[in-house]
C-alpha cells in the first residue's frame, strides 16, 4: 500500500464521520401544527413541466390600482400620471388605472387620461369594479369618451369567504358574478359609444382556494353571460389572492382549468400572483407554461403585503433566456428612479436585474472570473468578426451583460477586503485601459489588501486608482524616487548590440547614463550598473492604450532590483520610453521600501 493511499484509509476509517444520522435539526416550538397542508390538483398527466416559455404573454399592470392601494400615501394625481406615462412609454398595452368607485380621487384621474387624450390609440385602459350596480355604474361613466377599456369585475369564490365574509352558499356567490356581468354589460350598452372598443374581465378572487369545479361552474356561468366569440373575447383572471401553495400546485390548477374550460379559444385565461410565499415569479413562469395567456403585476412587486408578481423581474427572466420580453427595460435605472419616485418606495440593492449590487461582485473569486470572462467575450468577438455588442452573451457571475440594462461596467467589481486580484485588475483595465500581467496583479492586490485590512470598507476606483500611481507612476503632484528620465538616444553597434545614452536625474543631479546590450532594455540595465543599481530584467510585457498619433503605450517590467522582485509600470507615447520609464519604476520602487 502506498503511503498516499494509507493516508487516504486513515481519514476514511475516522470513527465519526458526518452524516444525516449526526446532523439533526431541533423542534422549534413554533405552533406549527395551527396550520393545514395545501392540497394537490389530481393531474398525472400533466404538461406543463415539460414546456419552454418562448414568447412573452400579455402583459397588465396594476400599478395605478393594485400597487397604488397598498401605499401608505398613495399616489398623488401628478405621480399617478408619471408612473401612467412610464408604464406607456415601456411598452404596456394594458394598464389598469384605477378603482373609479372607490372615490373621486381615482374616478377624477381616469376622467383626466380620457379628456387629456393621454392614452394611446394601442393601449387599453382597465378599471376594477365589485359587483354592486351603483359601482358599475359609476366605474361604466368614467370611461365614456375611451379609446379602448376593460371593465374588470370580480368576487370572492373560495368556502373560507363564503362562510365568514359573505356567509352565502355556492349558488348565492355565482350569482354575484352572473348579475355583476349582466350590468357590467347593460351599463356598457347604455353610456359607451362606438368610439369605445370595449372589454370584459372577470376574476373568480381567491381562486387558488377554492374549489376547482366550482371556480370552474362560476366562470362557465359568467361567459354564458357574455358569450364570447370570434372577435368578443373574456379574460378570466385566475389569482392567487394569498400566496399559499407552492408554484407547481398553482400551475396545476391553471392547466386544469385551460383543460376544461369551454370557449377556450376565446377566453385570454391570465394569471394574478401575489408574493405571500416568495415564489410569486414562480408561480407566474409555471402557469405561463401550464397555459396562461396573460400575466397581471407591478413594477418591482408593488402591492400589498408582500407584493404582487414582479413585472420587471419575469419580464428580464425572459429576456435573459433570449426571449423577446416586448417591453423595454433597456434603460432600468430611469425606470427604478421613476418607481421610486411615483410610489416613495425603494427598490432594494438586491433586487433581481435593478438593484445597486446586483450586478456587482466583491469575492476574489469571483472578480478573477469575470474579468478573464470579459477577456474572452472581446477575443471571442473578434475571431467571429462581430461588435462585442452583438456577441452571444457568456461571462461568469453575469446572467445578462449591464449594458443590456443601460448599466456601465464600473459597479461589476467593486474591491474590499473579500478581493482579490482579478478584480483589482479588472477596474484598471475598464477604468484606465492597463492590463497587468499576471503576477503584476498578484503584487497589487497584496498592497490593496493591506490597505483594506488597515481601514476596512470599500476601496473606491478612484482611491485604486491613486494607490497605484502612487506605487508605480510618479506624478508631479507626489514625486518619488531616486532616478527620474529626461530624454533618451539609442545607437546600433557595429556588432550589433545597442548603444543607449539617457539624460536623467539622479538623486537630484543631471545625469547621463550610458550602457549597451542587445536591446534598449538591456543596454539600460547595463547604464543603470554604472550608479551601483544591480537590475536584472525577468518578464516584460507592453500594450498600447488608445489608437492614432498620440497613442499612449504601457510596459510592464518585473525586475530583481539589488536582490528584490518587484514590477515596474512606464507609460508614454513611444514604447522604448515606456520601457525605460518602467524600469526606473522598479528601481525606484526597491528605495522605497
Amino acid at each position: 500500500m502506498t503511503e498516499q493511499s494509507s493516508v487516504a484509509r486513515a481519514f476514511i476509517d475516522r470513527p465519526t464521520p458526518i452524516t444525516a444520522a449526526n446532523v439533526r435539526q431541533q423542534p422549534s416550538g413554533m405552533p406549527f401544527g395551527r396550520y393545514v397542508p395545501f392540497g394537490t390538483v389530481e393531474l398525472p398527466d400533466r404538461s406543463w413541466p415539460n414546456k419552454v416559455i418562448t414568447q412573452a404573454p400579455r402583459w397588465l399592470s396594476t400599478d395605478l390600482r393594485d400597487g397604488n392601494q397598498a401605499l401608505i400615501d398613495p399616489m398623488s394625481p401628478a405621480r399617478k400620471r408619471k408612473m401612467f406615462d412610464l408604464l406607456v412609454g415601456m411598452g404596456y398595452k394594458e394598464i389598469e388605472v384605477g378603482f373609479p368607485s372607490s372615490g373621486a380621487t381615482d374616478f377624477d384621474f381616469v376622467r383626466s387620461l380620457i379628456t387629456d387624450g393621454a392614452i394611446p390609440e394601442d393601449v387599453t385602459i382597465s378599471v376594477l369594479t365589485q359587483a354592486r350596480e351603483d359601482l358599475i355604474e359609476r366605474t361604466v361613466e368614467s370611461l365614456v369618451g375611451a379609446p379602448r377599456a376593460t371593465v374588470h369585475l370580480y368576487n370572492a369564490t373560495s368556502p373560507l369567504f363564503r362562510r365568514v365574509v359573505f356567509r352565502g352558499s355556492k349558488a348565492d356567490i355565482r350569482a354575484i358574478a352572473v348579475d355583476g356581468t349582466r350590468l357590467v354589460m347593460e351599463y356598457a350598452e347604455k353610456l359607451l359609444g362606438e368610439e369605445t372598443v370595449f372589454g370584459y374581465q372577470y376574476s373568480p378572487e381567491i381562486f387558488i382556494d377554492t374549489e376547482l369545479d366550482f371556480a370552474l361552474e362560476v366562470c362557465e356561468s359568467v361567459m354564458d353571460v357574455w358569450q364570447p366569440g370570434e372577435g368578443r373575447e373574456i379574460i378570466l383572471n385566475l389569482p392567487t389572492t394569498v400566496e399559499r401553495c407552492t408554484p407547481n400546485v398553482y400551475a396545476d390548477k391553471i392547466e386544469w382549468m385551460s383543460r376544461n374550460l369551454s370557449r377556450r379559444e376565446f377566453v385570454a385565461l391570465s394569471t394574478h400572483p401575489h408574493n405571500d410565499r416568495g415564489t410569486g415569479v414562480a408561480s407566474a413562469e409555471l402557469a405561463v407554461m401550464a397555459g396562461a395567456d396573460r400575466v397581471e403585476g407591478c413594477l418591482f412587486g408593488q402591492g400589498e403585503r408582500t407584493g404582487n408578481l414582479d413585472l420587471v423581474n419575469v419580464g428580464m427572466n425572459l429576456f435573459s433566456q433570449g426571449v423577446d420580453p416586448m417591453i423595454d427595460f433597456s434603460d432600468i435605472d430611469e425606470i427604478r428612479r421613476t418607481y421610486e419616485y411615483c410610489n416613495q418606495m425603494n427598490v432594494p440593492e438586491r433586487h433581481p436585474y435593478a438593484g445597486d449590487l446586483v450586478y456587482t461582485s466583491f469575492s476574489g473569486s469571483h472578480q478573477d472570473a469575470i474579468k478573464k470572462g470579459f477577456d474572452a467575450l472581446e477575443t471571442d468577438a473578434a475571431a467571429a468578426g462581430v461588435p462585442v455588442g452583438e456577441y452571444t452573451w457568456g461571462v461568469p457571475y453575469l446572467p445578462i451583460d449591464p449594458k443590456d440594462v443601460g448599466r456601465s461596467y464600473e459597479a461589476v467589481i467593486r474591491v474590499n477586503s473579500q478581493s482579490g486580484k482579478g478584480g483589482i485588475a479588472y477596474v484598471l483595465k475598464n477604468d484606465h485601459k492597463l492590463d497587468l500581467p499576471r503576477r503584476m496583479q498578484i503584487e497589487f492586490s497584496k498592497i490593496i489588501q493591506a490597505k483594506t485590512d488597515a481601514e476596512g470598507g470599500e476601496v473606491t476606483p478612484a482611491a485604486i486608482w491613486e494607490v497605484f500611481q502612487d506605487e508605480y507612476l510618479p506624478t508631479e503632484r507626489n514625486p518619488w524616487g531616486r532616478i527620474s528620465l529626461r530624454e533618451q538616444q539609442s545607437l546600433t553597434t557595429e556588432d550589433g548590440r545597442d548603444a543607449l545614452a539617457v539624460a536623467a536625474l539622479v538623486d537630484g543631479v543631471a545625469t547621463t547614463l550610458s550602457g549597451s546590450g542587445n536591446g534598449p532594455v538591456s543596454a539600460f540595465a547595463d547604464a543603470l550598473a554604472a550608479i551601483g543599481v544591480d537590475v536584472r530584467v525577468l518578464d516584460y510585457a507592453e500594450h498600447a492604450l488608445s489608437e492614432g498619433g498620440d497613442a499612449q503605450a504601457a510596459a510592464y517590467v518585473e525586475c530583481a532590483v539589488d536582490g528584490q522582485v518587484l514590477w515596474g509600470v512606464g507609460i508614454d507615447g513611444n514604447t522604448v520610453r515606456a520601457s525605460l520609464k518602467a524600469i526606473i519604476s522598479a528601481v525606484n520602487r526597491s528605495g522605497r521600501r
